[in-house]
């Protein structure tokens, strides 16, 4: 029995580690088309185009229109077919369709490849936490769901630092040409990994039905924490994606002051900077947000949704600060919001896993990841590159950040239905398994 149970905490510890990797290397990649944007729009765009913006934006849509359009098709397959084939073969497409988007030599092109890459996150994004919600039980989903997630902050400010620097050394191609020997080598491993379903024949053997499908929308916590990431996910979005371009080019001038002019080896520095306080700053704020999550949970049962909707909650007036406040000190506040806004990533795709049951969750997941994008960050960015045209980036910042507040309202209206959706998702999963 001991030796059993050795070998499953073996194989939990090594899929953990395999989707860490994988899920390191997808932020990287989202990362990179921000970090790049500026000299990316002034190669396909005159500096006088007043929708450049807008369409360079309007990239981040199309990743997202194929990811969260074809998330629910993936989802519902990963319910039926080996998760860990799905993931591999998505891996390997993105992967390949990210270096595509360096040869790419119109802007019709990139955008096409961008759709290629949210087809390949796409079967990849349902598949990987409910690998893990296979593996882990209940008790240990919110430790094992923040390490997991510590690859956005980490692969986030990696994207950052990694293109900025390959931007200004190596042409901002080279930045997605350099990430594709790594992706396909983790592709490959997937193919070597068995579906934690096999060992449990009941749960593989049982379909959900149009029932179970239907009950996702009967369960208040997983509406409601839904339309609060969809809201975090709007700001945090939109943000997260022009906040390079804002501080180079609207408060570049703190840095260097006139007349010198910004320059690519300043966008590199911001570019660096912003990614360290990314890591740090993300690393901290997931980490504890796991830690406090499942301390508080073993006391109050909605302690998920309480330590999300409170944190996002600080992440506001942050975020304001930031706009407000004078660089380098300014600095100081970039920290806070990051912080801030990763603290509910671990409490929240816990709660997520928590309240659907084994037969429904690669779904579940897949249906989260549609909203949270169609109605989120697929809006954000062309919006806010939108509204900078035709007011300032610093307007558009303000009326974007302001959804925080959205966000940690359904949090924490969410708080009394989360234990009960709990129980009765777990009572679920030992009915399917009998």
């Amino acid at each position: 029995m001991q030796d059993h149970t050795s070998s499953t905490n073996r194989v939990a510890a090594r899929a953990l580690t395999l989707l860490l990797g994988i899920n390191l290397f997808n932020y990287i990649d989202r990362s990179i088309l921000a970090a790049v944007e500026p000299t990316l729009r002034h190669d396909f765009f005159s500096p006088d185009d007043p929708t450049a913006k807008a369409k360079t934006g309007s990239l981040a849509t199309a990743f997202l229109m194929s990811y969260m359009l074809l998330a629910p098709v993936f989802g519902w397959l990963a319910d039926r077919i080996s998760r860990w084939l799905l993931v591999g073969v998505s891996v390997a497409l993105w992967t390949m369709a990210s270096g595509w988007s360096g040869l790419a030599g119109s802007f019709v092109v990139l955008f096409i490849t961008r759709m290629f890459v949210g087809v390949g996150e796409a079967g990849y994004g349902p598949s990987a936490p409910t690998i893990l919600s296979d593996l882990f039980p209940v008790e240990k989903r919110g430790r094992v769901m923040s390490i997991f997630y510590l690859a956005i902050p980490v692969g986030s400010a990696l994207g950052y630092v990694f293109g900025g620097w390959a931007a200004g050394h190596l042409g901002w191609r080279w930045a997605f040409y350099l990430v594709v020997p790594p992706g396909l080598a983790l592709a490959a491993l997937c193919f070597f990994q068995r579906d934690p379903r096999e060992a449990k024949p009941a749960v593989a053997a049982h379909k959900a039905s149009i029932h179970d499908y239907l009950g996702l929308l009967k369960t208040p916590s997983y509406v409601l924490n839904t339309l609060a990431m969809t809201a975090m996910t709007f700001a945090i979005g939109g943000i997260s994606f022009w906040i390079p371009s804002y501080i180079y080019e609207v408060r570049g001038a703190e840095f260097m002051p006139p007349p010198l002019v910004p320059d690519e080896k300043l966008l590199s520095e911001i570019n660096t900077t912003f990614g360290i306080i990314a890591v740090v700053g993300g690393l901290l704020g997931t980490v504890l947000g796991g830690w406090l999550g499942d301390k508080l949970r073993q006391r109050f049962g909605g302690a998920y949704f309480l330590v999300s909707g409170i944190a996002i909650l600080c992440a506001f007036p942050a975020t304001v600060m930031m706009l407000r406040t004078p660089f380098p000190m300014a600095w100081g506040f970039v920290f806070l919001a990051v912080f801030f806004l990763f603290f509910n990533t671990g409490p929240a795709n816990t709660a997520l896993a928590n309240v659907t049951s084994s037969t429904v969750r690669s779904t579940a997941f897949a249906l989260n990841i549609f909203v949270i994008h169609a109605l989120g960050d697929a809006i954000s960015p062309p919006l806010i590159g939108w509204i900078a045209g035709k007011t300032s980036m610093n307007t558009a910042f303000y009326v974007v950040s302001l959804v925080m507040i959205v966000a940690s309202v359904f949090w924490l209206i969410g708080i009394r239905y989360l234990a009960r959706d709990t129980k009765a998702a777990s009572a679920a999963d030992l009915a399917s398994a009998a």
